[in-house]
């Protein structure tokens, strides 16, 4: 197992699969990640990509809390335990990026549609210039009211 952490954010599993694909030269990956729904249907797609590379993905799932808590001692400690992760995009920058413990991902390579993230959700996975997660999917909350009751 590589001991240097290949990172997709929660906001990424897109990101795992393209992160995967790029690792070709790895026999088994281990992938920690959120139990949600999400996560599982990549694991049931995780057979086609082996079959596809000859190499075996290990999954490692589960609940957030639990989750945040192993990887970043994995992480911390350089333990090397898991190869890929997901992790919140909240986390990326300002904790993960500047302590290093990510590696950039800006070199996904010419196909990857670098410029379909959303600025926003790109600049907040972004620490020096440098990209270091991907998302799987990027969400937002709001709250709606009517301008005639207040």
């Amino acid at each position: 197992m590589r001991t240097k952490s290949y990172v997709a954010g929660l906001l990424a599993s897109a990101a795992g699969v393209a992160l995967m694909a790029g690792t070709a030269w790895a026999e088994e990956l281990t992938v920690a990640t959120v139990n949600n729904g999400d996560m599982i249907i990549m694991q049931k797609l995780s057979p086609e990509w082996e079959k596809a590379t000859g190499n075996k993905i290990n999954w490692v799932v589960l609940e957030e809390n639990v989750l945040r808590q192993r990887v970043t001692t994995d992480i911390a400690t350089k333990s090397g335990q898991f190869d890929i992760l997901t992790i919140g995009g909240y986390e990326t920058p300002p904790i993960w990026g500047k302590a290093g413990w990510l590696l950039s991902v800006d070199d996904l390579g010419e196909d990857y549609g670098y410029d379909d993230l959303i600025k926003p959700v790109r600049a907040g996975l972004t620490v020096d210039g440098k990209l270091y997660a991907v998302p799987f999917y990027a969400e937002s909350s709001f709250t709606l009211y009517r301008k005639d009751l207040f």
